[in-house]
């Protein structure tokens, strides 16, 4: 890659109503790719139609979609980028309206945050998301893309089957640290067979679930270890999940000592693996992604930034030293991502 700034997936809430992208995503890429990101990841994209988690979400979820990603990653070549499918099943934060029925999950676990109370996946419905991934893998390696990152972080299906406040199951998929990893287990082993031995996969982990019976660092670096073992190409570390609040994407990021809240967490699981470590989580000035990169970490990841300056990598080289963003979410914009204050 060109240098060391990748744009973390972020939901652009700009897919028509049956999730074809379209020019509008089109364009954010072609802004990010033309001002210097190395590496674009694209907004989560649901595997199954039961898994669409947002209004306006891209699918991968039939081979139907794979010529307008085409067109997505044509964009990104274009301009010297990188970039990478972000696959994803929204679980028990899918919402009802828009998943056809009751969100499902490991265990039938309500959601304190939205009141949602799913139902309990069947063993058969495992097997499909296992096999489901495999093929959003398989049509993102026919579209062009460079990678496939599967999304097991922020509490969406694969979060919830590794964290124990989610999983609470009795059989094979469940209880203990092996069980709960073998779904992902099966989808690497299944990427392989499908997308090839040569397709890089990579993954978006939770540091923390930030819930008391969640995840917790050292159970993150368990996890890392088995990635590793299962030839996963990258992580990316972030945290949080729906039901712990505002611990993804934080608000009152005042300075440095504000900055890179799951930094530390990355760079346990840095010193416990081998493979590439990436990290999100309110970097907004250079000294602090400097900081970052001298004490280990591969690659620092930017959301909300990018959103409102496309061309902060080019702002950066030329000197800049703190990004405009004010991390007040108010980008997150179910018409369409975007920076209020721009």
């Amino acid at each position: 890659m060109r240098n060391r700034f990748i744009r973390s997936a972020t939901h652009e809430y700009m897919a028509d109503g049956e999730g074809f992208v379209n020019e509008r995503i089109g364009n954010i890429y072609r802004q990010l790719a033309g001002n210097g990101v190395a590496c674009i990841i694209t907004g989560h994209a649901y595997i199954q139609p039961n898994g669409k988690a947002s209004e306006r979400q891209a699918s991968i979820s039939d081979d139907k979609f794979i010529d307008g990603y085409k067109k997505m990653v044509a964009i990104a070549h274009a301009g010297g980028s990188k970039i990478v499918l972000q696959a994803a099943h929204g679980g028990r934060q899918s919402k009802p309206e828009l998943c056809g029925g009751d969100p499902v999950c490991p265990s039938a676990v309500p959601d304190a945050k939205t009141g949602i109370h799913p139902r309990e996946m069947r063993e058969e419905e495992i097997n499909q998301v296992i096999d489901s991934f495999a093929e959003a893998a398989r049509r993102g390696r026919d579209a062009g893309f460079d990678a496939v990152q599967l999304h097991a972080a922020h509490g969406y299906l694969l979060s919830q089957f590794l964290s124990p406040h989610t999983n609470r199951r009795e059989d094979q998929w469940g209880g203990s640290e092996e069980n709960r990893f073998r779904i992902i287990s099966g989808i690497m082993a299944a990427v392989r067979k499908k997308a090839g031995n040569d397709f890089p996969v990579w993954i978006k982990l939770n540091s923390e679930d930030f819930i008391e019976t969640g995840l917790k660092v050292s159970d993150s670096i368990k996890i890392a270890k088995r990635l590793e073992t299962a030839g996963v190409g990258a992580i990316e570390v972030s945290g949080g999940m729906m039901e712990a609040g505002p611990k993804t994407a934080r608000t009152g990021i005042a300075g440095e000592k504000d900055e890179g809240y799951f930094l530390s967490a990355a760079l346990e699981i840095k010193k416990a693996i081998g493979v590439p470590i990436f990290v999100v989580g309110g970097f907004r000035s250079a000294a602090m992604i400097q900081k970052a990169l001298d004490q280990g970490i591969d690659m620092v990841s930017l959301a909300r930034p990018l959103v409102r300056e496309p061309d902060l990598i080019k702002k950066f080289k030329e000197g800049k030293k703190r990004a405009d963003c004010i991390s007040c979410n108010g980008c997150f914009n179910p018409e369409g991502i975007r920076c209020k204050h721009a």
